[in-house]
């Protein structure tokens, strides 16, 4: 088989009329000959950190979207399904990814549950760790959440990445926001990448400092525009990454995007492809070709080096993906889950007000309120006077403070309850059981009732995402460990957009409500969450009061 066009040599900066002959699923030559062809041949992409869980697709429903992108391989922690399932959870996605010739590259969960502080389905310890690491399917040591742990000399923490040490694979950090000293003996310990920088000074530190920077831009977090005039200085350290993609989404673009969006900037196109095709390959050491003689044949063909716009995918020398058609095909697969708790009562979601002389004007009642932004996986915490009916901390809608819950989904516990401000809902509430890290069901309403309700919802269907009003509701189920589908991207994504469009006329103004929701929970991420256990101080790593 021969590909004729503009072939891009991204290692030598050069663009030239070739063709490639590829024999046996490798690349057996590379000349330079005229031809009539003008698209362009290029190693394909390389997604340098991923859930694929966050799609609600499965690895090999996943494989089918991603290659109409032109990406060949992805970096994925399987972090999100180890939460519910542990090890067994990990070999899961494993095999799924298997059945298709994409290339999934899975690392072994290092934070299963990722803090002491909520409740998980899951243990993974560092002996699950060793076991993990020896095995070839597992690539790297996944991103290492408990940054306190490595500074504060942690042992168990310690001995999961000393297991990535001795098998020689790479280790994974997550540390957003961290600085000074602390970066530094993070990073003392082998943690080589980070893919949570929010600022460009940030960012800068980390590479001065040795890391190499992935910058990210998922459905929810978003920092790209802060952090890609990092890359033509230090492409050599700079990938690309989506970190958390809903289907709706990956439906649309993905590393393809990152590229158009880096190149309309007026960065240099090798230090653009670089970063996207060649940097995840050496980094990871993956098995991934990169269009040299001798290599498998993992390229892509697209239009123009302006909108990446994929002609044609191929992975091992195999056409996966042709002018419009995907050709992965489906594949069958057992459905595990683990979801055990009873449905609840309105009463269960009521929060007393601690003051005895209740709310008023001259002495109100104060609590602590979760400020969610829109794009960021950060948050904020403000103090607000609390609306109090009856004795009852409520909903207050004229200030978008909302109530919100993190229900235990592995047992039958107490909702833990909070307040969360930016949802925007003039009406019903949306709950979630994709909920990182642990995935416990997330949910935030106008009104005790509405909350239940919807809580309810996904305990009947033992997981999902869904949306209620006064008079409707809406549910996409997700039965694989209560956050994957066991149906296709087109069936996924457009149940997804139809949610996302009622959130959206139930007044929140987020881009991504559900995918910000999903991240209400995420302990380890700045400033204030709610886990199952309780409201939950980042800053400190504490839990702390509601009631001020």
């Amino acid at each position: 088989m021969t590909l004729k066009g503009n072939i891009v040599d991204i290692e030598n900066r050069s663009i030239y009329k070739g063709e490639i002959t590829i024999e046996n699923g490798k690349i057996k030559s590379i000349e330079k000959r005229d031809c009539e062809e003008n698209h362009y041949i290029l190693p394909g992409f390389v997604d340098a950190h991923i859930h694929i869980e966050s799609s609600m697709l499965v690895p090999s429903e996943f494989a089918k979207v991603a290659v109409k992108h032109g990406t060949v391989a992805t970096v994925s922690d399987p972090h999100e399904i180890a939460n519910v399932l542990g090890v067994k959870g990990v070999e899961f996605m494993i095999e799924n990814g298997k059945q298709t010739p994409f290339k999934f590259n899975f690392g072994a969960p290092s934070c299963v549950p990722a803090t002491s502080f909520e409740s998980a389905g899951a243990v993974i310890n560092s002996d699950d760790i060793k076991g993990l690491m020896a095995n070839p399917d597992i690539k790297y040591l996944a991103e290492m959440m408990n940054y306190p742990g490595v500074i504060y000399d942690d042992a168990e923490v310690l001995k999961k990445i000393e297991w990535a040490k001795y098998y020689n694979k790479p280790i994974d950090g997550h540390a957003p926001g961290l600085r000074g000293e602390d970066l530094t003996k993070y990073i003392s310990a082998g943690i080589s990448t980070d893919h949570e920088c929010f600022t460009y000074e940030e960012g800068l530190e980390k590479l001065q400092k040795g890391m190499k920077v992935i910058i990210r831009e998922g459905s929810a977090a978003k920092n790209f525009e802060a952090l890609i005039g990092l890359l033509d200085e230090h492409y050599q350290n700079i990938m690309f990454c989506s970190d958390d993609k809903h289907p709706d989404d990956l439906l649309i673009r993905h590393i393809n995007q990152l590229c158009a969006r880096a190149v309309a900037k007026g960065n240099d196109i090798f230090k653009v492809l670089k970063a996207a095709c060649v940097n995840p390959v050496k980094h990871y050491n993956l098995e991934v070709g990169l269009l040299q003689v001798g290599d498998t044949a993992d390229c892509i063909v697209v239009e123009d080096l302006t909108d990446f716009k994929t002609l044609q995918t191929y992975i091992n020398g195999e056409l996966v993906y042709d002018n419009g058609e995907s050709k992965i095909q489906h594949v069958s697969f057992e459905i595990l889950n683990n979801f055990n708790t009873e449905k609840k009562q309105t009463s269960d979601f009521l929060i007393q007000s601690k003051k005895s002389n209740l709310s008023n004007e001259s002495n109100p009642s104060k609590i602590r309120v979760i400020e969610c932004l829109d794009g960021e996986l950060v948050t904020n915490q403000i103090i607000e006077d609390a609306k109090v009916v009856d004795g009852n901390l409520v909903s207050n809608t004229e200030k978008d403070i909302l109530k919100m819950t993190v229900v235990n989904r592995y047992q039958n516990d107490k909702p833990a309850m909070a307040f969360i401000k930016n949802f925007g809902l003039k009406e019903g509430a949306i709950a979630s059981s994709v909920g990182h890290d642990s995935h416990n069901i997330i949910a935030v309403g106008v009104s005790d009732e509405a909350i239940c309700k919807a809580v309810n919802l996904l305990i009947e269907n033992e997981g999902g995402i869904c949306a209620v009003s006064n008079t409707e509701q809406k549910v996409v189920a997700l039965p694989v460990a209560g956050i994957m589908s066991d149906k296709n991207a087109e069936t996924i994504g457009k149940q997804y957009s139809e949610l996302d469009q009622m959130a959206k006329q139930l007044g929140s103004t987020l881009h991504a409500p559900y995918m910000s929701l999903s991240f209400m929970a995420l302990l380890v991420i700045p400033a204030l969450k709610l886990s199952d256990k309780g409201l939950f101080d980042g800053g400190k790593f504490a839990f702390t009061d509601l009631q001020v």
